[in-house]
């Protein structure tokens, strides 16, 4: 097996709470925190249920990446242990299954393929598993430990970059040929049938490897093991155009190569499949959605289909909530799952049976994940004053693990986060969070940001967690410049239930504005917020959001429009959401009257007077940079204060740490020049 060629060592992390934040003095967070901050995340409880493996993600300010390692934590939280080291981040950690290896996937050098490692617990360096021709997208090992089930594409045969010698100029990239429907994506950029992900068989001992699915046509994704290995179920969908079809397929197939899947449910969920089979193997729980039409505002019930006859039943029919990541419990009694609810998000509980849906734990954080092993449950939490860490659920409390990030939030005198809730100008009830500036005093009129959430399918939530897109430390950055932030649940937002999420259905920009101005007009109306000292701003819908609001209320002295769009005709074919768009709106040739309303902001940018900073990733194609620069071009036009900021080589959420700094630096700039926050 090939060695990684990095320094692994392992070392003892102790964090006394002695030790954190000696110096009593509090600052205001700072733009350059950034470099310091640790995202925690992935947690897998062990066979044993005596460690807890999780992934810290960290700033290498030099070499301008981020890096991710591995660290172990034990149950009772008294040793943290850091596992790996070096410039190769580490990824998708898991244990075998009895107890004696962690695999995870990382890369041999800036340029290597995605493969499997292994570290054997009782000691030695890291090594190679697996050796397969393209990237491993997903893994998961077999009951028995003996295989392993890769997901992957087959991929092209030959790097068009590649060199054909060594000193010889690379050849000319290829000429793209595109003939699917859904041909491009954030991130992945132009897809073709060979990006199509596979399940392959790989065997531990041997090292050999099978196809057990290869159809070109179809994606086979989110792959999991019956309890007793002799099955496989995964999600496909084999209609003659999957790409145009809504459905996820739920196909089992016996876990051998040359066998033949059996479809047992058809279901639709547009924030994809979360499979788990109860210990028994008759039952598989899967996510359910609503209509095709809901793509965007979708909100998954749980439900179970019985393997062996494909009868289903829907266990949260009643629960007004959505639900994520289910997974049954080791007795098979229960399935648990996460619920996003109204500025929150906790672990819950239901029965097989169905009935009552029980919380599993109180308080008013976010739980990104959680893993469940022998009794011992380990959730990814972070609340309004501390950002994600790992902690362990006993009866209903949870008991924090880990501290990487205590010592830095430790210094800072952070913005009081407050619930608040007004009514919408026809009467509808809209909650959200105010952040107030750390040395708020309640006798000034303080400048407002309304800083606007994406989706829109998302929510403003008691969390600060330090992620790749960061609007919750964005917020309490604003408040340490001394603006008062506003963060609104506008209709469209989840953790309010079915209706409040679909109410916008094929209606952007209405109810939307209509939340957002009864926001700011609650502020104003408290005695809280300065008239006169308006902004405006958010990232992806929130920024496409922004654009409408400039469009449609002249009270706001600036803005800043994120990864936005306002002529929403021109997104049509450009960005990745043709199948929502045909489901919700119409075709352009057949609902063009529809497609002039939604894109108001850009049709009527002469009702614009809002100086507006514009900005976005050059390879986004989630919200291709074309909507930020026909804005751009139209307050230019207009004689309109505005500017253009394109970040070469990023995505829609941003990977490059400096990219990331500058953009919060001319967050605040822009801020500043025109809210002039010193009067």
């Amino acid at each position: 097996m090939r060695k990684l060629q990095l320094v692994y060592i392992v070392i003892f992390s102790f964090l006394p709470t002695f030790l954190l934040a000696q110096n009593s003095a509090k600052r205001a967070i700072a733009i350059d925190d950034i470099y310091r901050m640790a995202k925690v995340g992935s947690p897998q409880v062990s066979p044993d249920g005596k460690w807890v493996v999780y992934t810290v993600t960290t700033i290498d300010k030099e070499a301008d990446k981020r890096r991710t390692a591995l660290w172990m934590v034990n149950w009772e939280g008294t040793q943290d242990l850091q596992l790996t080291f070096g410039k190769q981040s580490s990824s998708s950690p898991k244990w075998s299954p009895d107890g004696k290896y962690l695999s995870f996937l990382s890369a041999d050098g800036e340029k290597g393929k995605t493969q499997i490692w292994l570290l054997d617990r009782r000691g030695g360096a890291p090594q190679a598993l697996t050796n397969v021709k393209e990237n491993i997208d997903d893994y998961q090992w077999s009951p028995d430990g003996k295989r392993i089930l890769l997901e992957m594409s087959e991929g092209d045969d030959v790097d068009p970059g590649q060199a054909t010698k060594e000193g010889a100029a690379p050849k000319a990239a290829k000429p793209i040929v595109l003939d699917r429907y859904h041909f491009k994506h954030d991130v992945g950029g132009y897809i073709t049938a060979a990006s199509r992900s596979h399940l392959f068989l790989f065997d531990v001992e041997s090292r050999k490897l099978e196809t057990l699915t290869s159809a070109r046509n179809f994606d086979d994704t989110d792959a999991e093991w019956s309890p007793d290995g002799k099955q496989i179920a995964f999600v496909s969908n084999h209609e003659k155009d999957p790409d145009q079809s809504p459905y996820n397929e739920i196909y089992v197939v016996d876990a051998h190569a040359g066998a033949a899947p059996r479809k047992v449910v058809s279901a639709y969920s547009a924030g994809g499949q979360r499979l788990s089979w109860s210990p028994d193997g008759n039952l598989i729980a899967y996510l359910l959605g609503y209509e095709a039409k809901y793509n965007a505002y979708n909100m998954n019930r749980l439900a179970v289909v019985t393997v062996a006859n494909g009868t289903s039943r829907v266990l949260t029919e009643k629960f007004d909530r959505g639900v994520s990541s289910p997974k049954f419990t080791a007795d098979g009694s229960a399935i648990e799952f996460l619920v996003p609810d109204d500025r929150s998000e906790y672990p819950a509980k239901i029965s097989v049976n169905g009935g009552a849906v029980d919380r599993l734990a109180k308080g008013e954080f976010v739980a990104y994940s959680k893993s469940s092993v022998g009794g011992h449950t380990a959730v990814d939490v972070s609340t309004d004053a501390a950002a994600e860490e790992i902690y362990a659920l006993e009866s209903g409390n949870l008991r924090k693990l880990t501290s990487h990030n205590d010592a830095l939030i430790a210094q800072w005198q952070l913005g009081a986060v407050e619930d608040i809730s007004f009514k919408s100008q026809d009467g509808t009830e809209v909650h959200g969070l105010m952040v107030k500036p750390p040395s708020y005093d309640a006798a000034k009129k303080y400048p407002l940001v309304l800083w606007i959430h994406g989706g829109p399918n998302g929510q403003d939530d008691h969390a600060l967690p330090f992620s790749l897109y960061p609007l919750q430390v964005e917020r309490q950055i604003f408040a340490a410049q001394g603006y008062l932030v506003l963060a609104i649940n506008y209709r469209g937002s989840n953790g309010r239930g079915a209706e409040f999420t679909r109410s916008i259905l094929g209606d952007w920009g209405n109810k939307e504005v209509a939340d957002l101005q009864a926001g700011v007009d609650w502020a104003i109306a408290k005695g809280i917020a300065d008239p006169d000292r308006l902004g405006i701003g958010g990232w992806s819908y929130g920024g496409i959001l922004t654009d409408y609001m400039v469009a449609s209320d002249p009270r706001f002295k600036a803005a800043i429009s994120g990864a936005g769009s306002a002529n929403q005709l021109s997104m049509y074919g450009s960005d990745q959401y043709v199948l929502q768009y045909n489901n919700e709106l119409g075709p352009p040739w057949k609902s063009q009257d529809t497609w002039i309303k939604v894109s108001y902001p850009f049709f009527h940018a002469d009702q614009i007077h809002t100086p507006t900073l514009f900005m976005g990733g050059q390879s986004d194609f989630n919200v291709p940079i074309i909507g930020g620069e026909q804005m751009y071009q139209a307050l230019r036009t207009l004689g309109v204060p505005t500017e253009l900021v394109i970040y070469p080589e990023q995505f829609h959420l941003f990977t490059r740490p400096s990219y990331i700094h500058d953009r919060l630096q001319r967050y605040v700039a822009w801020f500043g020049k025109y809210l002039n926050t010193k009067n």
